[in-house]
């Protein structure tokens, strides 16, 4: 009764819409997974309890991909719980606090390193909040904000990037072309990540804001600077001090680069970097969850011996680092594994077969086909929204789009069509409460994860609409040296005028 139609993504709907009200995002979500396993037992108590806890919530556990990244997860904890407690974080504040003098450039100069560290949008959530932390409490920017920057620079930036897990999962979508040069071509045409990018540059250089974020940012001014944080380690309840003072930046930054070396190998080793593949082969091929977990954890066994080398951390206090950066994960864990069972709900009623019906009606129509690029961006956008998850989009949106072209496989029309597949997907990631990434960012700032998605949801909207705008021109243009320049300076024109509309200027 409610397979492959509109009731498969009520589940979702009905989850978002009570965490944006409510603004209690476990209940919420469980609601929606209870929705959807009544649905799809036709609610018979027994068959929607085994539905929900079985094939949702024990599925979802025992998939190896999502196993895998709660490893990673940890292992990411545990290494920022140590950084800290090396007192690496307090050393990079206080160096950043003499080198960058002004708001606007502390924002820079974390939007730069979001986009230096390309490989994962889960690692650069992380890694961007616990290296930028610091430096953003030292310049009074709130953690609303803080999140909103490291969101914005994860999945836009790994989604433009040829080399990161991004590209690897989408080039395997592509059936009948070559994946690569398509992921390559497509990059121009990403408005929504683009746009992203310049509106992050624009309010920065700009030095102003709008709606929950402005008053986010007001409130992080006005109160007192020894209770705006709850926590920034994780570890105030500890009996002895968690933050060494003697720390030094490169109790910070060497790990960082371990890490990041340590990553990118593990994504190319699980692609066949040393049987004989080449580096971006190897890349197309990489199993991130699986690189990720390697990388990881010998990035964290190298930090163990660099802290025990240099004195920094002894061996108990490395070892007890371990459970409390767990601990430190448990609330994004716990939300990445209702959302996992939320998709597993919509995935059972069938939301793919009915999305899947939807875009091939709208490609039969040839009035539409110029259209079709801006059809795909607000039914993947959906889709993501509803679900929680860009790569789940991608994997239902791409193969579809590519079909429309079977006879005509490498025009540009299917090129920008699967950047629109691929943009909406980002931008319904970041207007989800129930995205991994958008989770991850929270967790990474230390945000409460409602007033992330919240004050981020304005900012998401504005660029999400002027992409639309400029997908309706791409889909009759088909030339990205001209519809690129002109969707950058359409973005800085509709920021400027909320600017003078609304917008009030931040202070230094």
């Amino acid at each position: 009764m409610f397979a492959n139609t509109f009731w498969s993504l009520v589940p979702a709907i009905i989850a978002i819409a009570l965490a944006l009200i409510t603004k209690e995002v476990y209940s919420s979500l469980f609601i929606g997974i209870l929705a959807g396993g009544l649905m799809y037992a036709n609610f018979s108590f027994t068959g929607t309890m085994e539905h929900v806890f079985v094939d949702g919530m024990i599925g979802s556990l025992t998939d190896p991909w999502n196993v895998g990244i709660l490893i990673f997860l940890v292992i990411l904890g545990a290494m920022v719980m140590m950084m800290n407690r090396a007192g690496g974080s307090a050393a990079f504040g206080r160096w950043a606090a003499a080198h960058v003098k002004t708001k606007a450039g502390a924002q820079i100069a974390t939007i730069a390193l979001g986009v230096l560290i390309f490989v994962d949008d889960y690692f650069n959530c992380l890694t961007v909040g616990s290296v930028m932390s610091p430096l953003a409490e030292g310049h009074g920017i709130s953690r609303a904000k803080l999140a909103y920057l490291i969101d914005a620079t994860a999945a836009p930036v790994c989604v433009i990037a040829p080399v990161s897990s991004w590209a690897a999962a989408v080039v395997g979508m592509v059936e009948g072309a070559n994946g690569f040069t398509v992921f390559v071509r497509a990059i121009p045409y990403n408005f929504y990540a683009v746009l992203t990018i310049v509106m992050m540059l624009t309010l920065a250089l700009g030095k102003f804001d709008y709606g929950p974020m402005r008053v986010a940012e007001m409130a992080e001014r006005l109160e007192e600077k020894n209770t705006r944080r709850a926590s920034i380690t994780g570890a105030e309840d500890l009996p002895t001090p968690p933050v060494k003072e003697s720390g030094k930046v490169a109790y910070l930054i060497l790990p960082i680069i371990i890490l990041i070396v340590s990553c990118v190998l593990g994504l190319a080793y699980t692609g066949g970097l040393f049987e004989g593949e080449t580096f971006i082969d190897s890349f197309a091929n990489s199993d991130a969850s699986v690189g990720l977990v390697y990388g990881s954890a010998v990035a964290l066994i190298l930090t163990v011996i660099y802290y025990l080398c240099t004195k920094a951390l002894s061996f108990s206090e490395c070892m007890n680092a371990l459970p409390e950066g767990f601990k430190a994960m448990v609330p994004p864990i716990f939300v990445l594994t209702f959302a996992w069972t939320l998709k597993a709900m919509t995935d059972s009623l069938g939301s793919t077969e009915y999305v899947s019906g939807v875009v091939e009606s709208l490609s039969n129509n040839e009035a539409l086909m110029s259209l079709l690029p801006a059809f795909l961006f607000l039914i993947a956008c959906g889709i993501a929204f509803a679900t929680g998850t860009s790569w789940g989009t991608f994997g239902i949106m791409i193969p579809i789009a590519a079909a429309a072209f079977h006879a005509d496989m490498g025009s540009e029309l299917m090129i920008i069509c699967i950047s629109a597949c691929m943009a909406g997907g980002v931008f319904g990631d970041h207007c989800s409460p129930i995205s991994d990434s958008t989770i991850m960012a929270s967790a990474g700032a230390q945000c409460d994860h409602i007033q992330h998605v919240s004050t981020q949801l304005p900012y998401a909207l504005t660029v999400g609409a002027t992409a639309l705008v400029c997908y309706i021109f791409a889909g009759f243009v088909r030339n990205w040296h001209i519809c690129l320049p002109l969707s950058i300076v359409l973005m800085i024109c509709v920021l400027l005028v909320i600017r003078s509309m609304g917008g009030r200027k931040v202070a230094e």
